[in-house]
């Protein structure tokens, strides 16, 4: 059954508005030296370039800066975005890989979302849960996507193995490389996304296989 992206992502961006009730001066540990703060200005800026993205067709949009209540501003950048996406998935629209699609921003918009829901849970000490199906879609969009980008962009080079990433609660299985696997390596779905978008260590525990090929292959850096 196909995912419905924009449902998915107004359940997301809701769940992120809720942490806004906590202590926004928090530091969010997997970004880097940002707060709670800056995590929201963050995303809500990005909402609000998708928008641009889809509606005039471009991706050099640059936000204004948000006014001094960023959580309400937080919450009218959701409803300009998902306004926006309620439009066909099949419009054409400005992307950074394919699809050129309005369908690209739904799902791409509601996986970064994911992630930094995530980021602000664990920030405020209330660690939530991340759906299998969901978290299984950001795994493929990781090795078909932005994989492909990043050794495109030489941020990265080719790989010279392949490492078949398994997820435990789903019956479904992902190729990093090419070629047949040299390892594979196990968990549930949310812990490989989380894996391969920097907030959780590999668990090499349950590798199987070349550890050495394994770790060259994971060494990335595999997303922006």
């Amino acid at each position: 059954m196909a995912l419905d992206h924009l449902a998915l992502l107004q359940d997301e961006l809701a769940a992120f508005q809720d942490c806004l009730t906590g202590d926004l001066s928090t530091p969010v540990e997997h970004c880097g030296d940002w707060t709670l703060h800056d995590l929201v200005v963050h995303l809500g800026q990005e909402n609000l370039w998708a928008a641009a993205a889809v509606r005039e067709r471009r991706g050099d949009y640059v936000a204004e800066p948000p006014p001094a209540n960023v959580v309400s501003w937080f919450a009218e950048t959701a409803h300009t975005l998902t306004a926006t996406l309620a439009a066909d998935p099949a419009t054409e629209a400005w992307t950074f890989f394919p699809p050129r699609t309005v369908g690209f921003w739904r799902r791409r918009r509601c996986l970064e979302t994911l992630v930094h829901r995530w980021d602000a849970e664990q920030a405020l000490n209330r660690p939530g849960t991340l759906n299998p199906e969901l978290s299984g879609d950001g795994i493929a969009e990781v090795v078909d996507g932005f994989v492909p980008r990043q050794i495109r962009l030489g941020r990265m080079s080719q790989f010279r193995a392949a490492v078949r990433l398994t997820a435990t609660d789903l019956r479904a299985c992902w190729l990093l490389g090419h070629g047949d696997p040299v390892a594979e390596l196990s968990g549930t779905a949310a812990e490989l996304l989380l894996m391969l978008w920097g907030r959780q260590p590999v668990p090499w525990d349950s590798l199987s296989g070349d550890e050495a090929a394994a770790r060259d292959v994971l060494r990335g850096p595999l997303v922006p």
